[in-house]
């Protein structure tokens, strides 16, 4: 071993640096480098190692109070601009405006505060899994003792069911089997050894090794502790974690550039107003300063944020009926918005059961039909179906596959279910098909004695006796280590000699499928002595078939990727699997497909920029450890991708964290997982996430589409203020009265833009530029004809009223009315950007938007006729003959709007403006 793949020597030997290379050394070599003795440390040492080790724990996570959580939410442009006009109105005593002002604000931060929701909790989950006891060697005696107080050097003794406590070097193993899916995302549990292996090998591959974190499902072991704490894979997870800070999500980034811009427009617009009032017209600053809080209050949407709230509840209310449970609002919009999905394999694009998918025999090549673990399929040869009862060989090795076998198949409500080894439930599974069940194997050829499967030996030996009395040992391994003590094989016509080489080809040409392989073989004779000995599985056996096994991709994953595809959506599979079973699953799927399998080795040895470069190219990542899988999504966010991760695992958490959209297992996800993560699939389906996509692309439609609807109303009330400045009119609105437009009538109307349903062809769309504007050209020229629509309605009837005679007050009352009454034609304009509403569909297909315009005119109707509404708003009754001239200046908004749809849809840009 080279001298730079060993830890560097030390002075004190239990101080020396956690290091990634304790698997490439020997178990001497651990033992001396540790000064672990057989029976143990002593205490002296104990607590010497303690005082510089520290404890076996990590380090609790900071938190966020709620105090300062609801402080933080004042923290937007917005909210000072109408903060600073409430300062000034509450000085010049206009106490009406003020206390408007400050609800709308009130209310805002309050809506941010319940929207911010739980606090980060993924750091928590992961100190949670550190096992709370350890059983040590200390001083030549057995102790129980609780798992912070181990320190390097310890000697831990573990038994099926036990957590693993710290990271161990394993020095002595017996059948011992680690389920490291939490760490590695490998699907199966792990055989362990005491072998060393080389110093680059990947986390997956690190047989001497027992991490902390991960379970004991079979046998026992010693390791030796080598890193405790922060220095363990987890705690070096858990310090990736505390370094990734939380990604704003699209929209947010939209809204906050967006919220800049406005402000700024609306501060330089209100100041040189203010300046050409007093200094041009010469009005009283006192005045002026109330015109301009008027203009203020126009121009900001003080109802965006609610809106933005209920339109993305709403979106999580639709995903949770799809089985999405999202755990952060904006993650719902920036689903939509996603370019690329890393998906885990195991469980979410697979069923997560194994199953037979490939017989072969001498002479005979069986396909399996049927996925999972319900014994339903077919037996063929090419295009026919097969009888296995007239086919011995096939027969037999369905039988030896039931018999020498561990699991158990069980239904349960219709669901079946296996219990034990995944890879011998699905031999189960295969010998039912066939009719051959474990109750009648038990009851036919009852086992008389067994050897259990051992990871050095590569194979499970069992003793049984048929109805005649013949006495049988039965075999299933390894192939190559079948082949070692296999001398004939069976065929459909009896047995003859072994040909080798054709069982090699036909077991490398099936791996090359991606299945995994096992061989069964047989051989009539009673054993040498009373019991089942390795000597009895030496030689003189018959070869009866092989098996190839995969864990098959869910049907409805394969259409959801097709979807993507469809959607301009790259779909990439990270996983723990080697790569040549990872490439054949992602080929079934349509991903990677003609593509070399990129591994986590390989992606070690680049650079960023390399990496950046790569990650677009490849789509299938195999044996990607936490650190691999962060930087694949770095590498994409870089190139300027929005990047949805999908993940079960602790090992996954960092990276779940990092991505835009951190989606997690629901079933078998770790709670380090879920914490970590925006999304939690209640069904760990990979449809359910192009379900949750397609509802995300309609949210991000549905607010784009109140925002459309919205700015034009404070346009209109904007250019209404400007225009009675500038050319010295009485204020036709006052700021009182622009707030009830704005969180009352506006908000209460746009809300039933959040319950459009989606539209046609959103999935055939590509996915909207993670850098787009919230507002286009077109979108730009939608407000600003709407705005002049409603600024020529409102105003053009308060001064023709004030021209007739009419008291300021009914005039400044009909031209709020004005304004309302267009909204409530408008929002109907709203529901298709381009598309006509002068149909069924239009004008009746969204039931809550007749709903809010049911309810708007009771508010109206108050507004205008209840004395106490008066007194607040200045407001005053209006005749028949008033209210249809408000319903004139209504349906000249909606009429101009439908003429401007018509023209655009017959221009060559329509198809364009569409998926704006």
């Amino acid at each position: 071993m080279p001298d730079h793949a060993r830890p560097a020597p030390s002075a004190d030997p239990s101080s020396s640096p956690a290091s990634d290379t304790w698997h490439a050394l020997s178990t001497g070599e651990v033992q001396q480098q540790l000064q672990s003795e057989p029976a143990g440390l002593g205490d002296a040492e104990v607590q010497r190692r303690r005082a510089l080790h520290g404890p076996n724990r990590l380090a609790p996570p900071r938190r966020r109070g709620p105090l300062l959580r609801f402080v933080l939410q004042f923290h937007n442009i917005l909210l000072y601009v109408m903060l600073g006009a409430a300062a000034i109105t509450a000085l010049l005593g206009h106490w009406v405006d003020t206390g408007v002002l400050l609800a709308a604000v009130v209310v805002n931060a309050i809506i941010g505060f319940i929207q911010e929701g739980k606090a980060e909790s993924a750091l928590e989950a992961i100190r949670s899994m550190l096992s709370p006891h350890a059983t040590v060697l200390r001083g030549g005696r057995r102790l129980d003792i609780d798992a912070a107080e181990l320190v390097p050097g310890d000697r831990v003794l573990l038994a099926s069911g036990d957590r693993v406590p710290a990271d161990l070097r394993l020095v002595e193993v017996r059948e011992l089997r680690v389920d490291e899916a939490a760490l590695t995302g490998e699907s199966l549990p792990v055989d362990k050894d005491t072998l060393a292996v080389a110093a680059d090998a990947p986390l997956g591959d690190r047989s001497g090794m027992a991490y902390s974190g991960t379970l004991v499902v079979y046998g026992q072991a010693t390791g030796i502790v080598v890193a405790t704490g922060s220095r363990t894979e987890l705690g070096q997870i858990n310090r990736m974690l505390e370094g990734i800070g939380t990604l704003s999500t699209p929209l947010l980034r939209q809204i906050d550039r967006f919220g800049r811009y406005l402000a700024l427009t609306i501060l330089v617009l209100a100041a040189a107003t203010f300046v050409l009032g007093v200094l041009w017209r010469g009005h009283a600053p006192a005045e002026m300063f109330m015109m301009v809080v008027a203009l203020a209050a126009s121009a900001i949407p003080e109802g965006l944020p609610a809106i933005m709230t209920v339109t993305l509840a709403l979106g999580v209310q639709r995903m949770a009926r799809r089985h999405a449970i999202v755990r952060r609002l904006p993650a719902v919009e920036t689903l939509g918005s996603v370019t690329v999905i890393c998906s885990d394999k195991t469980g979410t694009l697979t069923r997560n059961e194994m199953t037979v998918r490939r017989m072969v025999s001498a002479g005979l090549d069986v396909d399996v039909a049927g996925v999972g673990y319900e014994p339903v399929g077919d037996f063929s040869i090419g295009s026919s179906v097969i009888d296995t009862d007239r086919h011995p060989s096939v027969s037999l090795a369905l039988r030896a596959g039931v018999l020498c076998n561990d699991a158990q198949l069980r239904e349960d409500k219709g669901q079946w279910q296996v219990v034990g080894d995944p890879t011998e439930g699905a031999l189960l599974v295969l010998g039912q098909k066939a009719g051959f069940t474990q109750h009648i194997g038990s009851a036919e050829w009852p086992r008389l004695d067994s050897i259990p499967f051992e990871s050095q030996h590569r194979f499970m030996a069992t003793w049984h006796r048929d109805a005649d009395g013949q006495s049988w040992i039965f075999v299933k391994g390894a192939p190559e280590r079948l082949l070692d003590i296999c001398g004939f094989e069976r065929g459909d016509e009896g047995e003859r000699p072994i040909d080798v080489d054709t069982w090699r080809r036909m077991a490398n040409d099936t791996a090359a499928k991606g299945l995994r392989l096992l061989g069964l073989a047989c051989k009539r004779a009673e054993p040498a002595g009373a019991r089942l000995g390795f000597s009895d599985v030496e030689h003189g056996f018959t070869m009866l078939g092989l098996v190839g096994i995969v864990d098959p991709p869910r049907e409805e994953a394969v259409r959801a990727v097709a979807e993507c595809h469809q959607a301009g959506i790259r779909v990439k599979m990270i996983t723990g699997d080697h790569a040549e079973t990872a490439r054949a699953i992602g080929a079934q799927l349509a991903i990677g497909v003609g593509k070399p399998a990129l591994t986590g080795a390989e992606v070690a040895l680049m650079d960023d920029a390399a990496l950046r470069r790569v990650a677009m190219e490849v789509d299938v990542f195999a044996r990607a450890s936490p650190e691999h899988k962060l930087r694949l999504v770095q590498a994409l966010q870089a190139d300027g991708q929005v990047v949805a991760m999908t993940g079960d695992g602790v090992n996954d958490a960092p990276a779940l964290k990092r991505a835009d959209v951190g989606v997690a297992m629901g079933q078998k996800g770790t709670e380090a997982a879920k914490e970590a993560s925006d999304v939690v699939l209640a069904n760990d389906n990979f449809a359910t996430i192009a379900a949750a996509v397609r509802e995300g692309r309609a949210v991000y439609d549905n607010l784009k589409k109140f925002i459309l609807f919205m700015l034009p109303t404070n346009g209109g009330e904007a250019l209404v203020v400007i225009a009675a400045i500038l050319f010295e009119l009485t204020l036709p609105l006052t700021p009182a009265q622009i707030l009830w437009i704005n969180m009352v009538t506006s908000s209460t109307l746009g809300l039933a833009l959040a319950f459009e349903p989606a539209e046609d062809g959103l999935m055939r769309r590509r996915p909207r530029p993670p850098g787009e504007s919230l507002l286009s050209g077109f979108f730009v020229w939608r407000v600003l004809m709407v705005s002049v629509l409603m600024m020529t309605g409102a105003l053009g009837l308060f001064l023709w009223e004030l021209s007739n005679g009419t008291s300021l007050e009914t005039a400044r009352t009909m031209a709020v009315n004005a304004i309302v009454v267009a909204e409530m034609f408008y929002l109907l304009n709203s529901r298709h950007v381009l598309a006509s509403v002068l149909n069924r569909e239009g004008l009746t297909g969204n039931h809550v938007a007749l709903w809010a315009i049911a309810a708007c005119v009771p508010l109206q109707l108050a507004f205008t006729h209840l004395p106490v509404m008066q007194g607040i708003f200045g407001s005053t009754d209006l005749d028949t003959v008033e209210w249809f001239k408000v319903l004139a200046a209504g349906l000249l908004v909606f009429s101009v709007a439908e003429l401007e749809k018509f023209f655009i849809r017959r221009t060559p840009i329509a198809g364009r403006l569409a998926a704006v």
